[in-house]
């Protein structure tokens, strides 16, 4: 393994293509690497399937590993609480965790080809639904057998419900029992979603795992609010349970395995957040989230949040951290005791010139790489820095290629699959807190 105090050099890219060989990896005709697991067609050949089945429910589910020990005050409790690792086992291909999921909303992730992003250590792609619904629409992706075959993407995916745009789109829709009434951000039509519709648009796409229909509740908000809004979005759950089983049931489902995830809200109330876990707790889903952080709280109290909510959400089950984070925030939630991560930071970031680092992040449009021959990170052996300067990179973006925000988006999405590796390898080894030590803050610096 290549030390992060040493610049990469000749001798690590022999090491990787001699590890690349060792795992049955060949070369295109472009000379990517290509991995002998991603070769395997999980798309035509989910696991456990018979010929032209879609694959059998139990070939779905979490295996922990390991974990932290608990702490001397008894914190921790036996594993329901503190950083793992574990497997998510899904019919189209496990996921290591912890893991970052990249967020491909529109059933792409932006400048970097699906297949690609195997080579950058994406194990799972999560796209949104509200948004496909819009366009092209669910039944295109339906006739075209899903999610995963529309975009040329070979292992497992991850839908968002539409939960969010209850959020983001707060001026365009109205809040019923029934659901929400938005108005089209494209083009002002009126559409309506509701748990039932939710649940329906996602398994057209045929996503691994869909979560469930939610309001995603500004931070802060009025108590009595948030109340009224979490005990609603617990009876939409329970509808979306039903209908989503409902579906999997059906003779002509594109995915009849497809996992059902429950959001724990409640704004930064932490005895409304408690009590929300409890009760959808009983629900015994497949695996949980906790939503509706980093939308306008501290940081401390999204810490704050993590730690009172994880102690109650399931051993067995994953625990998903939603739209989190920075690679600091990602470090201390995983300490907190959190499987699975998404945000568009990365590629958002980069889009943008900000670029993540192990000594910190970098604007590379800053004077000061004008001529700088190094790559983006001398710790980073990704395909970017290997082949490429910050001063061209920067040029890139100075003359509005399109090529910069490609390079870029590869570099950060690579980084953020290199360190939730690095911690899986820290946590494995006995390490963990140390790791946190040298990089919590360390990542969290402006360079």
């Amino acid at each position: 393994m290549t030390s992060l105090n040493e610049p990469q050099t000749g001798a690590v890219a022999h090491e990787t293509s001699a590890a690349n060989a060792a795992a049955g990896a060949t070369h295109d005709a472009a000379g990517n690497t290509t991995s002998a697991a991603s070769t395997e067609n999980l798309i035509e050949h989910p696991r456990g399937a018979e010929p032209g089945k879609p694959g059998r429910r139990d070939a779905f589910y979490f295996e922990q590993k390991t974990r932290l020990p608990d702490a001397a005050d008894g914190k921790g409790r036996g594993g329901a609480r503190y950083g793992r690792t574990g497997i998510i086992h899904t019919p189209h291909g496990d996921i290591h965790t912890p893991a970052f999921v990249p967020v491909a909303t529109q059933a792409a992730m932006k400048a970097v080809l699906p297949e690609t992003m195997k080579d950058l250590g994406a194990q799972c792609l999560l796209s949104n639904a509200f948004h496909l619904y819009e366009r092209p629409g669910e039944q295109v992706l339906d006739e075209a057998g899903g999610l995963a075959r529309f975009m040329n993407w070979n292992g497992p995916t991850f839908t968002d419900s539409g939960g969010f745009q209850v959020f983001s789109l707060a001026g365009l829709r109205k809040i019923k029992e029934e659901g929400v009434y938005f108005a089209s951000h494209i083009d002002g039509h009126k559409i309506f979603m509701g748990p039932e519709e939710s649940m329906q648009i996602q398994s057209n796409l045929g996503s691994d795992m869909c979560m469930a229909f939610d309001e995603c509740i500004e931070n802060p908000s009025p108590r009595d609010y948030v109340q009224k809004s979490v005990d609603r979005t617990y009876r939409w759950l329970v509808r979306c349970k039903a209908e989503n089983a409902r579906l999997n049931a059906l003779p002509d489902t594109v995915n009849p395995q497809q996992m059902l995830w429950g959001i724990n809200q409640g704004g930064t109330y932490t005895d409304i957040r408690v009590d929300h876990m409890k009760r959808i707790a009983e629900l015994d889903l497949p695996g949980y989230a906790i939503g509706g952080l980093a939308v306008g709280e501290t940081t401390q109290e999204m810490y704050d949040i993590i730690e009172a909510v994880e102690e109650h959400m399931p051993v067995d089950k994953t625990r998903y951290l939603m739209g989190v984070g920075t690679p600091s925030n990602i470090i201390e939630a995983v300490a907190r005791g959190v499987d699975f991560f998404d945000c568009v930071m990365p590629a958002r970031n980069a889009r943008h010139a900000r670029l993540f680092t192990w000594e910190g992040a970098i604007n590379l449009k800053n004077a000061k790489y004008i001529t700088d021959d190094s790559p983006i990170d001398p710790h980073c052996d990704c395909p970017v820095c290997r082949r490429y300067s910050r001063a061209y990179i920067r040029h890139l973006f100075v003359a509005e290629e399109m090529l910069a925000m490609r390079l870029s988006v590869m570099h950060n999405l690579y980084f953020y699959n290199k360190l939730m590796e690095k911690i899986r390898q820290a946590l494995d080894e006995g390490r963990f807190e140390d790791f946190r030590r040298e990089y919590s803050e360390k990542l969290g610096r402006r360079i």
